[in-house]
């Protein structure tokens, strides 16, 4: 499988950049193709402007290179994965403004849709468990990625897996938190994604009921 692998993260020795070094290693070992694209040294422009802003009367709009480029990457990869850590219970702007752009209408949405297989959502968290799942921050946020995004680009199978107590630079808990990205990696096709059919083919019927 092709895997396009986004990270997101200012700085290259941050715990998200070794996070998805042993996630990548995971992928490979398992006989798996994967392309990094890291978003901040890229280059890539988070803020749409005009040119980019989708058209719902024109599904065939042309948008700027930058973003035809990006879309030409993910159309040659089966699968997706993003890195990246949480801040305010969600995506960093870095992130938002790539899919913003990336996940277009007329490529992600309106006459056509993403054709990958699955997409995992590797999110850091420096709070615990316990404090996310205190007032549903973790549910909010699966709710949002899985549904509110992935299954209403077309993808049914997508998965997001919170990494807790980041902020922790005690060794063992490192070490397990980069042993698990590296599971996620070697056995990224086995992930089963947070909803299912069932439920995917319930919240597609009333987005496009709305």
């Amino acid at each position: 499988m092709k895997v396009l692998t986004v990270v997101t993260h200012p700085r290259t020795n941050s715990l998200t950049f070794a996070i998805a070094d042993r996630f990548v290693q995971g992928l490979h070992d398992a006989g798996h193709e994967t392309e990094v694209l890291d978003l901040h040294r890229s280059g890539f422009d988070p803020v749409l402007w005009e040119e980019d802003e989708p058209n719902w009367s024109d599904d065939h709009k042309s948008y700027s290179p930058e973003v035809m480029t990006e879309i030409n990457r993910m159309k040659k990869h089966d699968a997706l994965a993003y890195i990246f850590p949480i801040w305010w219970y969600s995506m960093p702007a870095m992130l938002k403004g790539y899919i913003d752009r990336v996940w277009n209408n007329g490529f992600a949405y309106g006459s056509s849709k993403l054709h990958h297989r699955q997409v995992l959502w590797l999110g850091l968290a420096g709070a615990s468990l316990g404090h996310f799942e205190k007032r549903n921050y973790d549910k909010m946020l699966a709710h949002h990625l899985n549904v509110g995004m992935a299954n209403y680009a077309g993808i049914l199978n997508t998965k997001v897996e919170i990494l807790y107590d980041t902020l922790d630079a005690n060794q063992g808990n490192l070490d397990k938190l980069l042993s698990h990205a590296y599971d996620l990696g070697l056995h990224y096709t086995q992930l089963k994604g947070d909803v299912s059919n069932e439920e995917n083919e319930s919240q597609s019927a009333k987005m496009y009921e709305q």
